[in-house]
């Protein structure tokens, strides 16, 4: 089991695809990693050297900002809009979309579970 950035990377799985679990590196960042390092696309991380884990190790600790320091950084962020009390800043405050999406249907996903109303009971005759 390898581990960079305190992640353990997945080892059955091919390099590339395996380096996608650290918060922060996506498809593309992780075939520049392999790149750097001399990988090849089709090598799997359970046939990889202990001299090639720790070059990949390097390479994400010296050239990437991953994990706990990205999460802080975007945390940070959201923060900084929330304090400045900007548009953006407000609908993260309230848990609503913050991108122009459309909240009169939809949204669920940041809205959370639709809460029932009480309302107007039909009257029968």
């Amino acid at each position: 089991m390898a581990r960079i950035a305190g992640v353990n990377i997945p080892t059955n799985k091919r390099v590339v695809i395996s380096l996608r679990y650290i918060y922060g590196i996506g498809p593309k960042n992780a075939e520049q990693i392999c790149e750097q390092v001399g990988i090849p696309a089709e090598r799997r991380v359970n046939q990889l050297t202990d001299d090639e884990i720790m070059k990949l190790r390097e390479v994400v600790d010296r050239d990437y900002r991953v994990e706990g320091d990205l999460r802080r950084e975007v945390a940070m962020n959201i923060k900084r809009l929330m304090d400045m009390a900007c548009y953006r800043g407000l609908r993260h405050r309230r848990g609503l979309p913050v991108r122009g999406q459309r909240t009169h249907t939809n949204a669920r996903t940041r809205k959370g579970k639709a809460v029932a109303i009480a309302g107007k009971k039909k009257v029968t005759k």
